[in-house]
């Protein structure tokens, strides 16, 4: 079940492992937030990294 608003359970997954990864490279989060009309996580990290979460989970850089 997925409420209005709120990532999937696949979403949070990969965010926690995304989180974990860049902050281990000593690289800040900026900006983590789900658009509510594609249902998409952006994520925001250090200078230039920004990553789309989509529903199933699987994530891509933003071009």
């Amino acid at each position: 079940m997925n409420i209005v608003g709120l990532p999937t359970m696949e979403q949070l997954k990969t965010c926690f492992v995304l989180s974990a990864s860049i902050t281990s490279m000593y690289q800040t989060i900026s900006l983590i937030r789900i658009d509510e009309r594609t249902k998409r996580v952006y994520f925001l990290a250090g200078e230039e990294i920004e990553l789309l979460i989509l529903e199933n989970g699987e994530w891509r850089f933003v071009e």
